[in-house]
């Protein structure tokens, strides 16, 4: 594994020892970020089942300029530290060892707010849909914000959810992501009040 492109392009990210992660591959890395936009002018990115922490990596090398990483295995945590340090971006993170919920609450107290969000919890975990309606129960999505939802292919997300716009879908294997624009009132919500005007 290694940054693919940015101001760390090429170094190379440890991946965490076990088998309780899984790192999203260079391939579906790279295409991801082709979809979701190669490079970004700023902005604050969550990844909150971090894990090796590669993908918000990829985002603060491509330039978002802050980062946060959550995730509730200890050895998780070192390494996303580990690789922030070798991607010499350590100054522009945020690293929590916490329960996704249990941090969004706190995310939410300190008021934070995000341009872009890597869910890619364990396949086991089925809580995609409900973590997003969480976000945008507690205020911690700005609007226009892209939602990255990483799943085992055998199971079925909606590409449409209430203030969730689903902007493209892509199968690589066994891996599938769903992504999502985040929109503050439901679409139908601003036709009503632009046709009251």
């Amino acid at each position: 594994m290694r940054v693919i492109s940015g101001s760390a392009k090429g170094r190379p990210l440890k991946a965490v020892p076990g088998n309780s992660t899984r790192p999203t591959t260079d391939k579906v890395k790279e295409s991801l970020f082709s979809i979701i936009g190669p490079y970004f002018d700023g902005g604050h990115v969550l990844d909150l089942f971090a894990g090796t922490g590669g993908l918000g990596i990829e985002a603060l090398s491509r330039g978002m300029e802050h980062g946060v990483f959550i995730d509730m295995e200890h050895k998780s945590i070192e390494v996303v530290k580990s690789n922030l340090q070798a991607a010499a971006l350590i100054d522009q993170a945020e690293v929590y060892r916490n329960e996704a919920g249990r941090a969004l609450k706190v995310l939410a107290k300190r008021e934070s707010s995000f341009d872009l969000v890597f869910l890619d919890p364990p396949y086991r975990m089925k809580n995609g849909i409900a973590l997003m309606q969480e976000m945008h129960e507690r205020g911690l999505l700005r609007d226009d914000a892209t939602i990255v939802l990483e799943f085992e292919s055998g199971h079925d997300y909606p590409t449409e959810e209430e203030h969730f716009v689903g902007v493209r879908q892509a199968v690589y294997g066994d891996t599938t992501i769903h992504v999502y624009r985040y929109e503050s009132e439901p679409q139908s919500e601003q036709e009503e009040s632009n046709d009251e005007q």
